[in-house]
């Protein structure tokens, strides 16, 4: 059943009215982070937040700080009004779409660096990626004062680097990490898909396939690290659309690698798939 449309705000200003009158009523505020161009991922992030929250706010805001000179910023999809729509489903009220000049002003020269979990993988692959994530965060977390903030496992080092700044910073949010959700076939749902050639989804396709061998082998009785990445190298080896660029087996805290998987761990993993840069992870034992 449609809900009412959502409040759409662009002014800082007019923000801060809301909440400002949100908090005098007590209300329990919740803020789901996207850049838009959303998916059932990002909608199984909203209904957490309208099951647990009296006010819901959704911030679609493509953030520049976080991509690399070379990356897909300015091809990244804008869709509000689509988003708006696949939302009508939900009770949000309100989304937040700021200018990048009302985010970063003239000036503007303070960034968040985040140390321990945000240095390998994703860190060291997109040098800067996480102090872009960062400060988006703790801006819209200073600006939505959220009791609690929605996140997907999809993109676990970034949940990490978020709840570090967050101990570290001693920001009064709840950081709530919720289950990837996939496609049928297994695919892990992004906004980056839409890039995909079919042959380029149907080649992506290995990436689930092989966290979900790994996950299969540890099950079975297998908890050497080494060889059940073996297993899932060669699966994805076997897919020349693929081109790796990290898999590994890590610790969920502190996204170091494992060599025995007797608690839980993730496999996560990186590719190139096409021109498509695609990131992935599944839990491993535990």
């Amino acid at each position: 059943m449609p809900h009412s449309p959502p409040q759409v705000i662009r002014s800082i200003a007019e923000l801060r009215q809301v909440i400002t009158a949100a908090r005098r009523a007590g209300q329990r505020i919740g803020v789901v982070p996207t850049m838009g161009a959303l998916h059932p991922g990002h909608l199984s992030l909203v209904a957490a937040a309208e099951r647990e929250c009296d006010l819901v706010v959704v911030t679609i805001f493509v953030n520049p700080t976080q991509f690399g000179p070379h990356e897909d910023f300015q091809k990244y999809p804008r869709t509000l009004d689509r988003d708006l729509a696949l939302m009508s489903a939900h009770r949000v009220d309100v989304v937040f779409t700021p200018a990048v000049e009302d985010m970063y002003p003239p000036g503007a020269a303070t960034m968040i660096e985040v140390a321990g979990a945000a240095e390998p993988w994703e860190g060291a692959c997109r040098p800067g990626h996480f102090r872009g994530v960062a400060t988006i965060v703790l801006k819209l977390f200073n600006l939505t004062q959220p009791d609690v903030a929605y996140f997907g496992r999809k993109d676990l080092q970034q949940t990490l680097v978020v709840r570090q700044m967050v101990r570290d910073l001693d920001v009064p949010v709840e950081v709530r990490v919720c289950p990837t959700i996939r496609e049928a076939d297994g695919l892990a749902m992004s906004s980056r898909n839409a890039y995909l050639s079919a042959d380029d989804r149907r080649a992506a396709l290995v990436l689930s396939r092989a966290l979900f061998h790994g996950a299969e082998l540890v099950r079975g009785g297998e908890h050497d690290a080494r060889r059940v990445l073996a297993a899932m190298h060669k699966l994805i080896a076997g897919e020349p659309r693929v081109k790796l660029e990290y898999l590994a087996i890590v610790d969920p805290v502190t996204m170091a690698e494992v060599g025995q998987i007797d608690s839980l761990a993730y496999a996560i993993v990186a590719a190139r798939v096409g021109t498509t840069r695609l990131i992935d992870n599944e839990p491993l034992g535990g």
